[in-house]
């Protein structure tokens, strides 16, 4: 890792960095699964909770849950969840957006007065590709991409996740578990907009990440 390739992480398609990490325990709460499932993924979040030296919780005393993810076959059917248009604006026309762009995953954040992220929101539609990945990489994946507010192309071309090849296993890149850890440094700050982060957050990287 290089400090350009960790500022890339947070810089998003208009060019502004933003970074946020969360300011609160995470409290996650999985919809349209069967409990074999719901076990893999709050099992993939603890382990990256614990990677970021993060602590999770039974419940947020404002939402109850703070991480909803959901799974599903068709965009429409988040139209008939209860009060989810209070917790997402403009949910129906979101809806659209990703129907007719035949999207698979959406994600949205909330954040709190300091600028971390206070609450997170994941859509996973499960058509037949979504449906041949195992439940482990799937959930990996999602847990990786909301435990910081990566930048909207972060892993548009490479997956944070690897291949073992001796065992098949799918696992995290070790790059970038080493920016998870760096970034939540007790001493980093929960939300940044100025590149110069991305700096602190590189002097921070394992000697075994560099390079």
């Amino acid at each position: 890792m290089t400090p350009e390739a960790v500022e890339q992480l947070f810089t998003r398609k208009d060019g502004s960095y933003v970074f946020a990490r969360w300011g609160r325990p995470i409290v996650p709460i999985v919809f349209g699964v069967e409990e074999h499932t719901l076990a893999t993924v709050k099992g993939a979040i603890e382990a990256v909770a614990v990677l970021a030296g993060h602590q999770m919780a039974e419940t947020d005393p404002e939402l109850g849950a703070n991480l909803m993810v959901f799974f599903f076959r068709d965009w429409d059917e988040l139209l008939t969840v209860p009060d989810l248009d209070r917790l997402i604006p403009g949910l129906a026309p979101l809806v659209g957006r990703l129907s007719g762009a035949d999207a698979t995953q959406y994600r949205a954040f909330r954040f709190d007065e300091s600028g971390a992220i206070q609450a997170a929101f994941v859509f996973l539609r499960m058509n037949e590709a979504m449906q041949e990945l195992p439940a482990e990489t799937l959930a990996l994946s999602q847990a990786v991409q909301t435990i910081l507010l990566w930048s909207d192309t972060a892993f548009a071309e490479t997956s944070p996740l690897a291949v073992l090849p001796d065992s098949g296993a799918t696992v995290l890149r070790p790059e970038i578990a080493a920016v998870i850890a760096a970034a939540y440094d007790r001493m980093m700050p929960v939300a940044a907009e100025d590149s110069s982060h991305a700096l602190r957050l590189f002097a921070r990287l394992t000697p075994s990440s560099e390079g």
